[in-house]
């Protein structure tokens, strides 16, 4: 394809050079994060190990590219890895940037020229045993799940873990429940609380479940799923390395054709991303309508007030932490659908929209797993009830009447709440002037405590 000026100072070679200028999209927003540069490395040092063990590979060049590699792992070497997520939907310019940096740095390590591809070739070598068609979807897995394990987890579960205290210590706490956005029966402010908490639950059910799916790697299936050119156990063993590599336990997919040709996987992890999201999205406008006023609002919690929150009204205090939440989620719910569409997109043997399905899904991942941890530490943690305000919107929830239904039947009851709502009276005063009850019985039937649970 004639000649490329490589920067002397970098460890890449003419196929990363030629990806840089012919894929200028994007750049620099869409350049590979840290969680893919080093899942190529995992690949890479794994696929040498397996190389060495099958005598695919001499062990001095096997451990030339373990060290280079584990270099990648560390992030020494970041900096080499330049190409955007708009290339081959193969994620071959990918594969050969991670092929010419481990087999250059290989080269430098062996005191030898970098660029002669001696004694490291990066095809010969680096890449010897695989093809891009399953490396790349190989490596992608390992840097979701890897990222799931290692930075997701682990905030979701904090905030998780914060909201379901809140609901204990708020267990005692009775309040206006709200359906259609108008008044409805007594709930316990830890009730809402614990049913936050359930949401999260089940969607990183979900999660973990997707997950459990795309530790099923393509590896050994190199170009179209038939293995052609690599050894019969080169797939599994790879694997294997990996495990040990990274402490999470991958496999060989049992159908490699299906493994180079779909991703129906990772459509299933970002679905279930996209479902925690619409979770964290639910409680984040929950809060912020039950904190809003905090004079004309609901004011029935207070959260913390981390900033100032206009540039024109002095003092203003906005709820920004539920904001950002929500605005994670929708562009979760955007990244969705590019997965999704793109899953969609797998022709014959090779799925090429592999890079654009693996971007979206990390990001995805950072993007929850950052927003969860902001939330935790700067809203749920310091969420109070404002117990004035909740008892004064409970005394005045014409819906307390639901409690004089089985005592005097629903068309009594309901001439009741609409007595109040029409003279503004209250519930008692109203109950009472319309000869339904007597004060003892109102006081002894309408008990909102006795409305949060079953009888």
């Amino acid at each position: 394809m004639g000649a490329v000026e490589v920067p002397v100072e970098h460890y890449w070679g003419a196929q990363t050079q030629r990806s840089i200028g012919n894929f200028a999209i994007g750049r620099p927003t869409f350049v590979w994060g840290r969680g893919m540069i080093k899942a190529l490395g995992v690949l890479k040092k794994a696929a040498a190990e397996a190389n060495r063990d099958l005598d695919e590979l001499p062990r001095d060049i096997a451990d030339l590219i373990i060290q280079a590699a584990d270099e990648v792992i560390s992030g020494k070497l970041d900096a080499e890895f330049p190409l955007v997520v708009f290339q081959t939907g193969s994620g071959t310019q990918s594969n050969m940037n991670a092929n010419e940096v481990i087999s250059n740095r290989a080269i430098e390590l062996a005191g030898g020229e970098m660029g002669s591809k001696k004694p490291v070739h990066p095809n010969d070598h680096v890449n010897r045993c695989q093809s891009s068609n399953d490396t790349f979807p190989t490596a992608m897995h390992i840097a979701i799940v890897c990222e799931l394990n290692e930075n997701f987890y682990a905030p979701v579960t904090k905030l998780r873990n914060t909201l379901d205290a809140k609901a204990r210590e708020f267990a005692d706490i009775v309040m206006v429940g709200r359906t259609h956005l108008q008044d409805a029966t007594p709930v316990l402010l830890g009730q809402v609380f614990s049913g936050w908490v359930a949401q999260i639950d089940d969607a990183l059910r979900a999660v973990h479940f997707a997950e459990e799916q795309a530790r099923e790697l393509a590896i050994g299936g190199t170009a179209v799923g038939t293995g052609l050119n690599a050894h019969r156990d080169f797939g599994r063993l790879t694997a294997e390395k990996i495990s040990a590599e990274t402490g999470i336990p991958f496999k060989q997919h049992d159908n490699l054709f299906a493994a180079l040709s779909a991703h129906d996987a990772l459509v299933n992890v970002s679905a279930s991303l996209r479902t925690l999201a619409g979770a964290l999205m639910k409680i984040a406008n929950d809060i912020r309508w039950y904190a809003s006023g905090p004079r004309t609002g609901f004011g029935e919690l207070t959260i913390p007030e981390n900033e100032p929150g206009s540039s024109i009204m002095p003092g203003k205090v906005n709820p920004t932490q539920c904001e950002a939440m929500t605005m994670v989620a929708t562009k979760v719910f955007g990244n969705d659908a590019t997965v999704a569409f793109a899953g969609s997109q797998g022709n014959f043997q090779l799925h090429v929209f592999k890079p654009v399905m693996a971007w979206a899904c990390l990001e995805s991942i950072e993007l929850i797993a950052e927003a969860c941890r902001g939330f935790e530490e700067h809203c749920a943690s310091g969420i109070e009830p404002h117990r004035e305000i909740i008892q004064a919107n409970l005394d005045k929830d014409l819906m307390l009447v639901t409690a004089l239904n089985s005592q005097i039947g629903y068309d009594k009851a309901a001439v009741i709440a609409k007595l109040g709502n029409t003279t503004g009276m209250s519930l008692h005063d109203a109950a009472l002037q319309s000869g339904f009850v007597t004060e003892e019985q109102f006081e002894a039937w309408v008990v909102p405590a006795n409305m949060t649970h079953p009888k």
